[in-house]
């Protein structure tokens, strides 16, 4: 019986042989899913990846620009971006002493006196290049001209040591002229190298008229309220300036200088609350001297024109600037 029993319990199941007692929990018997071989490493992958891209981007990124900049390819050498750039060691031409020198030279050239021929031959030998043979430069030694005053009206470089310094002359007898100076620089040395050339002289340009409506009833208010101040404007009282100008601006007056004649004209466009109005003023200037010294009865007066920024405060307008006109004013009164 015993080996029955033995006998028995070997022909049991598998499953069977495996009964446990109650008291201890069963084992999980569903299969166990192998654990996947390189889990903990798959960021490493990742990382790889991203700097693989990385590095390609940079490269292209770097192509890109050396086709944009025309560099060359790294087995032809130096790219032509970081090849130094030619310096251009040529001095300038010094145009500044060429006019300074052509005003000087403009001063004895221009006036003509025969009975300072003399003088004039002197003071243009020191302008004229060595073994010149005409000491009065053209002049024939007749006749009289006089300079009033001259001006630098431009200046042209013809090549690296010579240039055509045009000046413009106001001669007596209210005639103005232009006058080309050739100068030829080298190594410091300056001189005019050859005789002048009278040029035409600038023609009168004519304003264009206004086509702006005036505001007859802003300029009638205007023709009431700026003459006081005008009055400070000419006197230069802070305290008093103050009480005719907006608010935030600052004009300073004349010192006294001048003092008010009065109000000639006001043209004031239409607009809204601020306007850009032309006021002609006329000024009394300190009377001067007469032969034996003594003050002139009489004071010189000067008509003058102005445009003003006014703004409307209230009933009144004021003051926000003042200057000279900034736009083209056609004759006569605006």
């Amino acid at each position: 019986m015993v080996r029955r029993a033995i006998l028995d319990r070997d022909e049991l199941p598998a499953d069977e042989d495996q009964i446990l007692p109650d008291d201890q929990p069963a084992a999980d018997l569903r299969p166990q899913r192998a654990p996947r071989r390189g889990a903990g490493g798959r960021w490493l992958i990742w990382l790889g990846r991203a700097v693989v891209w990385a590095v390609l981007l940079l490269i292209g990124y770097r192509g890109v620009l050396a086709i944009v900049h025309g560099e060359t390819s790294p087995g032809t050498g130096k790219s032509a971006a970081a090849a130094p750039a030619a310096v251009n060691t040529a001095p300038a031409f010094p145009a500044a002493l060429a006019e300074a020198y052509a005003l000087q030279f403009g001063t004895a050239y221009l006036n003509l006196n025969p009975a300072t021929a003399a003088d004039r031959a002197r003071e243009l030998a020191q302008y004229l290049p060595p073994g010149n043979t005409d000491p009065q430069l053209g002049w024939n030694g007749a006749g009289t001209q006089r300079l009033i005053s001259e001006q630098v009206a431009g200046i042209s470089v013809t090549g690296p040591h010579t240039a055509v310094v045009t000046l413009l002359a106001s001669l007596a007898g209210g005639r103005l002229i232009e006058v080309g100076v050739p100068v030829y620089i080298s190594g410091g040395a300056i001189s005019v190298s050859g005789a002048p050339a009278l040029l035409h002289a600038p023609e009168k340009a004519t304003p264009p008229a206004s086509n702006q409506t005036a505001d007859q009833a802003t300029q009638a208010t205007l023709q009431r309220q700026l003459p006081a101040f005008f009055q400070a404007y000419a006197s230069g009282d802070p305290t008093t300036l103050a009480r005719f100008v907006a608010p935030g601006a600052h004009i300073s007056g004349l010192g006294g200088a001048v003092t008010y004649g009065g109000i000639d004209a006001v043209f004031a466009p239409g607009g809204g609350a601020t306007r850009s109005v032309i006021v002609t003023v006329t000024w009394r200037l300190p009377a001067g001297k007469g032969k034996q010294g003594k003050v002139s009865a009489a004071a010189p007066e000067l008509q003058m024109s102005y445009q003003l920024t006014v703004v409307r405060q209230g009933g009144s307008w004021d003051v926000r600037a003042i200057g000279a006109l900034s736009r083209p004013q056609s004759p006569g009164p605006p």
